[in-house]
């Protein structure tokens, strides 16, 4: 693999969702991820048809029980030449295995050890079970999120498990390779995913000390209150996104309309909202969703459709940047970001069928006698 991590080695103890992804996201920047798998059959919540998983592309896998001392032995090994470690079990968990951080900084005092929970590694619930859901309902994320007089909608695992999580994880881990760089130790990074969530309310959190946001749903700018800041039904049955905030914006999307110009003078009086959302709605279901993704193309209206996924392989634009990537028949993802000058490669699909742990002990050995900038010699004191 190809990319701006390549050189750096990780070792990715095997679970589910966030810290998977996590890792899938450095192996498509080039790391080398070395998933360590129990041997057998893993609980798969998607039931035994499910297929792979895509997010556990671009791996190397292992399979070793941490409970057998034999096999907990070669991930001590793997762990001598590893710089970074990402587990997602409970808390303590990792610790009665053998492979906590106290045990990995006695033959590793530079491994950066990267712990993914949903609620930390304190806390009066950090060993309760828990889920996405449970995660950004605390929050505040949850209630913020739906219509007035319903119930609050789900935004599928997305705001917890990958953004709240796995994107903060990443950010750990690369803040502690940074400082790694200068102090030639290690540290552990905690990552839960109940704080990543209140960090991505931050805007909201400023809204409300400025008292410009309220905390009943669907109550405000962009919540879907607001007329110009929603999604309206059309004529075929789908939907159009209307996000035309600032006023030069609405304008355009009033012309494109064939609506009054004068109603940009009602856009931020809550008081003609009503009547501006009934003109909007009104005008909308006159045509086909895709009728108006042509009537709005190439203008600054900021109205979109509302795609589907299977049609999102078909979007000029997605299909221009190569946003997808289809893998052995199965469309998904490509690499992101994008960089100027290393390039990453483009992603292989699963192959999960076990290597053997001593192969990839050598390989690292082997790679370790040339030292690199990302990987430091493993005898600095942990700082963790």
């Amino acid at each position: 693999m190809s990319g701006p991590l390549t050189g750096l080695r990780v070792v990715d103890l095997a679970g589910v969702g966030p810290g998977p992804y996590a890792a899938m996201l450095l192996a498509d920047l080039g790391a080398d991820v070395v998933r360590v798998q129990r041997p057998g059959p893993g609980f798969d919540p998607f039931g035994d048809d499910a297929g792979p998983d895509f997010s556990l592309r671009n791996r190397t896998v292992v399979a070793a029980d941490l409970a057998d001392s034999a096999h907990r032995q070669g991930v001590h090994d793997l762990l001598r030449y590893a710089d970074v470690l990402i587990e997602g079990f409970r808390p303590g968990v990792a610790e009665k295995l053998g492979v906590g951080p106290r045990d990995a900084e006695k033959f590793n005092a530079a491994l950066i050890y990267a712990r993914m929970t949903g609620w930390g590694q304190t806390g009066p619930w950090h060993r309760s079970a828990g889920h996405d859901i449970n995660y950004i309902s605390i929050t505040g994320a949850l209630h913020a999120i739906g219509t007035r007089g319903t119930r609050p909608t789900v935004p599928l695992n997305l705001l917890g498990d990958f953004a709240g999580g796995a994107m903060f994880l990443v950010v750990g881990i690369l803040a502690a390779l940074w400082d790694r760089e200068r102090s030639g130790q290690g540290q552990v990074v905690d990552a839960a995913i109940v704080d990543g969530v209140t960090s991505l309310l931050q805007q909201i959190w400023s809204l409300r000390a400025a008292e410009i946001w309220s905390d009943q749903p669907a109550d405000n700018l962009l919540d879907s209150a607001a007329p110009f800041y929603d999604t309206y039904a059309c004529r075929d049955g789908g939907y159009v996104a209307v996000g035309a905030i600032e006023p030069k914006f609405f304008a355009e999307t009033l012309r494109a309309l064939n609506l009054d110009g004068a109603l940009l003078a009602d856009q931020y009086d809550r008081s003609r909202w009503p009547h501006l959302r009934e003109q909007l709605a009104s005008r909308f279901i006159t045509r086909t969703r895709d009728e108006w993704a042509a009537a709005f193309d190439g203008t600054d209206a900021c109205v979109t459709p509302v795609l589907s996924l299977d049609e999102t392989h078909r979007h000029p634009h997605l299909v221009h940047r190569a946003s997808h990537v289809t893998l052995e028949g199965v469309a998904q993802s490509s690499v992101a970001p994008r960089f100027s000058r290393n390039r990453p490669s483009t992603p292989r699909a699963p192959h999960l069928e076990p290597e053997e742990i001593d192969n990839v002990v050598q390989r690292w050995r082997a790679e370790r006698t040339v030292q690199s900038p990302a990987s430091p010699a493993p005898t600095a004191k942990s700082g963790s």
